[in-house]
């Protein structure tokens, strides 16, 4: 998954959105209003908006540079495997 430091980058994100997760559970215990548990649910999903966009363009990077040292068949499949993901990711965000 990319670079070392795009590695580190999305595990810190992803500890902060664990960090999140576990603040919207308290606040459902606690029976905090929902306007205010909403407000948490947004943000979580920026959070992971963000996480995944800087995955995409780790991927997006790696596979790139995988596709130029590829020929034929195996560059298209690479791109087409590419090209799933994104479609997956796309649906989601």
């Amino acid at each position: 998954m990319g670079t070392e430091r795009e590695k580190k980058d999305v595990l810190m994100r992803l500890k902060r959105i664990e960090g999140q997760m576990r603040g919207l559970q308290r606040m459902v215990e606690e029976e905090v209003p929902c306007a205010d548990i909403l407000t948490q649910v947004a943000a979580v999903t920026a959070a992971m908006k963000k996480v995944g966009m800087v995955i995409v363009q780790a991927y997006m990077g790696e596979c790139l540079d995988k596709t130029e040292r590829e020929g034929g068949t195996k560059r298209a499949n690479t791109l087409k495997d590419f090209q799933k993901a994104m479609s997956r990711y796309i649906d989601w965000a």
